[in-house]
């Protein structure tokens, strides 16, 4: 039975107006959003279609495979290690996994994984998007990256990197893929399996929602001299969110998710449910402040996430924590007001107009109610 939406109405109304916009202006197709605040569901909104070649209406049980907004799933599976003592935030990867060391890696620590700052932002040459599912070349090719810059000094975005570094040391300290982990840390205790994935079962692949390329379809143009990250690691396209082989794979550098299960878990982040107060505390603390190495701008991180969500002033202090999703989903938690929010849609865009719109709407909303 679908949990009722009992307080908050009129965040409700306002965020499903929205949608129901979006939708019939035709500039969104498909669109989920769920808010928690204190822990209670205030918003549970869906509007459009989740496969456009059929008519497939979206629920709130639709899973979206969201591109990296998935990261929050991976920086939480992070923090459980540490918080079960598998490993610490200062633990050198090579104490779990010798043959990170490779190539001047040796110093780099759980700490500098999650702050994007061990220096193998780009996946090594030869590997492209059909080799994503072969975890143990991913892993090898990785283990073997010479840094491009000494890790803990500079920090740039790890588009798909991050997913198999975080993973590999999981599976070194527990034997368990990063799937099963999120499946029994997060998704059973919380009740929301089935809702949460680093790779969908055959069985459950039909339940998901088609992706579709804005108009007109993105030109993914050859990397230039200066590039990190190949095209295919920096543009998502539809053709890559909808492919079977990726979807059934465990890369945790992306996920699918229903909007609803995303607030869920992250609600459970903020109250105590899944860590303490005092690892919440070191979670949302800044860990690493500089410009990033790949895209050029700013960037103020947390342990596992930028912190700010999108459309806040880089001058005011950060309560919220979050990751966006390419094609423009957006997951971020407030610790500030308890506020839980994520939002997720089938038209892939260059822009995240629609997810600052709700975002806005959501922190107005629920500031008023802190």
């Amino acid at each position: 039975m679908a949990e009722p939406v009992t307080t908050m109405p009129s965040l409700q109304r306002k965020v499903q107006s929205v949608l129901d916009e979006l939708v019939g202006t035709g500039a969104e197709t498909g669109l989920q959003v769920a808010v928690r605040h204190q822990g209670v569901l205030v918003a549970d909104a869906v509007a459009g279609v989740a496969d456009g070649r059929t008519g497939r209406e979206a629920t709130p049980k639709t899973p979206f495979f969201s591109f990296s907004a998935g990261k929050v799933m991976t920086s939480l599976i992070a923090h459980l290690l540490v918080k079960t003592g598998a490993v610490g935030y200062d633990t050198p990867v090579v104490d779990v996994w010798p043959e990170f060391g490779a190539h001047g890696k040796a110093t780099a620590t759980v700490r500098h994984v999650l702050t994007h700052s061990v220096g193998v932002p780009a996946m090594p040459g030869g590997i492209g998007p059909a080799d994503l599912p072969d975890w143990a070349r991913v892993r090898a090719a990785i283990a073997d990256a010479a840094p491009r810059w000494r890790p803990g000094t500079e920090t740039g975005y790890h588009s798909y990197t991050y997913g198999f570094l975080v993973g590999e040391i999981a599976r070194r300290a527990t034997g368990k893929a990063m799937r099963e982990l999120l499946r029994e840390w997060v998704a059973v205790p919380l009740g929301i399996d089935g809702e949460l994935y680093f790779g969908v079962p055959p069985t459950d692949l039909a339940r998901l929602a088609w992706l579709e390329d804005a108009v007109p379809d993105p030109v993914i143009a050859p990397p230039d001299g200066d590039a990190v990250l190949a095209p295919w690691e920096m543009q998502p396209s539809a053709a890559l969110g909808n492919d079977r082989a990726i979807l059934r794979a465990d890369i945790p550098s992306v996920g699918a998710f229903t909007a609803r299960a995303m607030a869920a878990m992250n609600a459970a982040v903020l109250d105590g449910r899944l860590i303490d107060s005092r690892q919440l505390d070191v979670l949302t603390a800044v860990a690493f402040e500089g410009r990033d190495q790949v895209f050029g701008n700013p960037v103020r991180l947390a342990l596992g996430y930028p912190l700010g969500r999108i459309g806040t002033s880089p001058d005011e202090t950060p309560t919220t924590f979050g990751w966006l999703g390419g094609g423009g989903s957006h997951v971020w938690a407030d610790t500030a007001t308890g506020t839980s929010f994520a939002m997720t849609k089938t038209r892939l865009t260059p822009h995240f107009d629609t997810a600052q719109r709700l975002a806005d709407l959501t922190a107005a909303e629920t500031a008023a109610q802190a």
